[in-house]
């Protein structure tokens, strides 16, 4: 029988997940395409399928672990000849048990010669190098803060250091569990995909030896990045305010390593998340970053943050009350404890709800919206869809109004630009896209996602019909890729199937429009000499006011409802 290791196969763009669910026991028969695992990123959740039939023999992941692309996460016991990588497994286990090297110093790593840099990581099987995975650029970043000093025990998902980029701050996390042997960047280097930042000591189990390749990489980092030993800053009082550190009366300004070993939220409370360019940034504004709100990962403190903060309390100089709270000035919503009125079920929120909830309330607070409602005539687009249902059972595609509609859209999209646009970051440019990408919104019982079909303008109702129903069964099922949900220039929201007389929904920003759909109804209309029944729709236009005036969304609904009224306009 053959051991098969099952790796992470390519999550379509996002660059961690995490592990929610290990649905196996060791022992388990498997087939091809069982479920083995599930990952969630940011914005889905995946089943991960089993590539081959045969036996789980023991997953190499637990519950919470984060992992990426081409991690090793199950292994599988199938039919075969045995694999010859067999002893080199056996090898590691043996040497994992021998002790393991002694750190050694910055002086001596310098000056030994690179054979014996990669002699010595050769020797033991159980040193694992910690390389920054893909960062989305192949540009160099600033390295603003190391988390971890040599000789501490990280667990895997564990921020190791903080990178810094023109626009984000990113935490790059422990790819593996164990002991911190060598750190081999400094702060304020740069570094890229695939640079190495640490050498870790890990359980054979886990263990990767380091070949020579990675020796050479290991020796020639640390000869031109010194190793930064932070130990000394552990020595430092628990309650050492950075300052005091850094500039203490009558000594000498200690490095910056230093004051970036402390824990973060040292200065401000242990409720700030921020890093030591920020803080020194505060400390020469005289801000404090208990009262600046952070827009970055977690809540991190950004120098634009800092810089936004100023400049509201400058504008707002003369309202105290405001400049106090950031501008913002919304109070909090008491808590309450329920259970005095009677039983009640305290029930977690998936990841997927988390990040609606807080996306929902960022959009809301952001963007100044207004909504435009009309009713469109879609009675002869009911009758001509209904005529297709023949020809969709040859086809094996079910055409929907949510195809016709995608179709309008797309087509409303150029002849009205302005709904095609992004406000750009700095608030003075508009971004005019010149693709037309529509997100639809499905709703699954892990939460609101929203699948996005590409070049609607380009395709024909079969096309977009197919691609919404494979969507639409992939959002269901939890295995919607990020890239799948990602480029949208225009969402659309439908009720229809549930009911209701209209809604407003909320722009799904940094998108200008969204439109919501509701149940369409057989009405009276006069037609000039009579009251005859029509099949009328109820639409809903909400815009971001700041890019899109009054007049641009009457055209933009009066020539949707003309679409949907005749369709033989899509052809033109």
């Amino acid at each position: 029988m053959t051991i098969q290791t099952i790796v992470v196969p390519d999550l379509g763009g996002a660059e961690t997940v995490e592990v929610i669910e290990l649905g196996l026991s060791p022992g388990d028969n498997i087939e091809v395409e069982d479920s083995l695992l599930v990952l969630e990123s940011d914005k889905a959740t995946m089943d991960i399928p089993s590539p081959a039939a045969g036996a789980l023999v023991k997953y190499l992941v637990a519950e919470g672990a984060t992992v990426k692309v081409g991690d090793p996460i199950a292994e599988i016991e199938v039919s075969g000849e045995a694999t010859a990588e067999a002893p080199e497994v056996e090898e590691v286990e043996q040497v994992a048990h021998e002790p393991t090297a002694e750190v050694v110093s910055e002086a001596e790593t310098v000056a030994e010669p690179k054979a014996s840099s990669v002699a010595a990581a050769a020797s033991s099987s159980a040193e694992q190098l910690i390389l920054v995975p893909d960062i989305g650029s192949d540009d160099k970043v600033e390295l603003i803060e190391i988390s971890i000093a040599v000789g501490d025990e990280v667990a895997e998902g564990d921020t190791l250091v903080v990178l810094e980029s023109d626009k984000a701050t990113m935490d790059v996390p422990s790819t593996h569990s164990g002991k911190v042997l060598k750190i081999l960047v400094a702060e304020g280097a740069k570094l890229g995909t695939g640079d190495a930042v640490a050498l870790f000591e890990v359980v054979a189990e886990a263990a990767a030896p380091v070949n020579q390749e990675s020796a050479a990489v290991i020796d020639e980092t640390v000869i031109n990045e010194p190793v930064v030993e932070k130990t000394v800053a552990k020595a430092a009082p628990a309650d050492t305010a950075p300052d005091a550190i850094q500039s203490a009366p009558g000594q000498p300004a200690q490095p910056a390593s230093i004051a970036a070993a402390e824990p973060v939220a040292a200065t401000d409370g242990a409720s700030i998340y921020a890093g030591p360019a920020v803080r020194l940034i505060a400390r020469e504004l005289g801000v404090s970053l208990s009262e600046v709100p952070g827009s970055g990962p977690r809540g991190r403190i950004l120098k634009d943050d800092v810089s936004n903060f100023v400049k509201q309390v400058m504008k707002n100089k003369a309202a105290p009350a405001a400049a106090a709270t950031g501008g913002s000035g919304i109070p909090a919503v008491p808590t309450i404890d329920f259970s005095q009125f009677g039983e009640i079920e305290e029930l977690p929120m998936s990841k997927i709800q988390k990040l609606t909830a807080a996306n929902m309330q960022r959009n809301w607070l952001n963007v100044p919206h207004v909504t435009h409602f009309d009713d469109a005539d879609i009675t002869e687009l009911e009758a001509f869809r209904k005529g297709l249902k023949a020809e969709g059972e040859k086809r094996g595609v079910r055409v929907t109004p949510v195809a016709f509609l995608i179709k309008a859209i797309g087509a409303a999209l150029e002849a009205n630009p302005e709904f095609n646009r992004s406000l750009a970051t700095d608030g003075q440019n508009l971004i005019q896209k010149h693709y037309c990408h529509v997100g639809m919104a499905v709703d699954t019982p892990r939460g609101l996602v929203v699948p996005v079909i590409r070049d609607v303008n380009e395709k024909g109702i079969w096309d977009i019909s197919a691609e919404i129903a494979l969507l639409a069964g992939k959002a269901r099922d939890g295995k919607l890729k990020p890239a799948e949900m990602q480029g949208g220039c225009f969402t659309l929201s439908s009720l229809g199937a549930i009911g209701g007389n209209g809604f407003t929904p909320i722009v799904n920003a940094p998108e200008v429009g969204i439109l919501g759909v509701s149940k369409s109804q057989i009405k009276p209309v006069w037609d000039g000499a009579e009251f005859v029944p029509r099949l009328l729709l109820p639409m809903a236009l909400s815009y971001d006011h700041r890019a899109i005036n009054g007049g641009d969304a009457g055209r933009f609904m009066t020539h949707l409802v003309k679409l949907l009224s005749d369709i033989r306009y899509l052809a033109l």
